[in-house]
């Protein structure tokens, strides 16, 4: 199996935190006739970090809610792995997964979303789509996993995670942000975006998007709110304004900016 990509051949990294819509943007791109994703790899999410061993996984940093916390996820050019023997080790534990036959190669990670420099370093053309989703609805959605978690403190790990990345942006050369949101009220528009961005030579089929996926959460969050909850009235307090700097309102989920990673208020 060949180390290196085929003459035409780009990767796409698709990153984003847990519960963010990463599994149905990669999959929207892997659907398409010029793309693939990895498959049958018998991993969670059939996510390429769980199959090779370049890397530490979100797990090794304690998974969802909590891996971008610790500095050493967070990877750049200066790592001591960014390496060329590693863009080879990567390819190889990753190709048996794709379909080889395809122009764009998906690999989908949560912590890709603070690892696009370390793999540009590697991987000089890929692109980088993030998608991103309003905090309260990843808090919400990922305290399923964490019940335990003071829900502040969960939310925290939304803008130190986002944090590093809108600080990781400006060093990416191919880098697009999607917006949940926007991504189920206006999909057509906004996968166009996303075609415009890879090149590619036909839509993106927009069928698999449920437009009312965030609704429960919405109707949660103000449930909550309205009986005084302890952990929403704690987390209003302390991220209201840091939400603005993203263009979110911490009272109206459905309220989002196109690009939150570039917002600025």
């Amino acid at each position: 199996m060949a180390d290196s990509l085929e003459d035409g051949q780009r990767l796409v990294f698709v990153g984003g935190l847990h519960r963010s819509g990463t599994s149905l943007l990669a999959q929207l791109i892997a659907d398409h006739p010029q793309g693939s994703g990895l498959s049958d790899t018998k991993v969670p999410e059939d996510e390429g970090q769980h199959v090779q061993d370049v890397y530490p996984s979100a797990r090794t940093f304690g998974g969802s809610g909590r891996f971008a916390r610790d500095p050493k996820a967070h990877l750049t050019e200066s790592s001591p792995l960014a390496a060329p023997v590693n863009a080879e080790r990567l390819l190889r534990a990753w190709r048996p997964y794709w379909d080889n036959s395809k122009q764009y190669l998906v690999e989908k990670s949560p912590p890709n979303l603070i690892m696009g420099r370390f793999l540009q370093s590697l991987f000089p053309d890929a692109f980088f789509l993030f998608i991103v989703r309003h905090p309260v609805s990843v808090t919400l959605a990922t305290r399923k996993w964490r019940a335990r978690m003071p829900l502040p403190r969960l939310m925290n790990h939304w803008f130190v995670a986002h944090d590093t990345a809108r600080g990781d942006v400006p060093f990416l050369r191919q880098v697009h942000v999607v917006s949940y949101e926007w991504l189920m009220t206006e999909p057509q528009e906004t996968l166009k975006g996303v075609e415009v961005f890879l090149g590619l030579d036909q839509s993106i089929d927009s069928s698999l998007i449920n437009p009312g996926r965030s609704s429960p959460y919405a109707e949660q969050w103000q449930h909550m709110v309205d009986e005084g909850d302890r952990g929403a009235r704690a987390s209003i307090k302390r991220f209201a304004s840091a939400a603005e700097r993203y263009g979110y309102s911490m009272e109206d989920l459905a309220d989002a900016p196109r690009n939150p990673l570039a917002h600025s208020s």
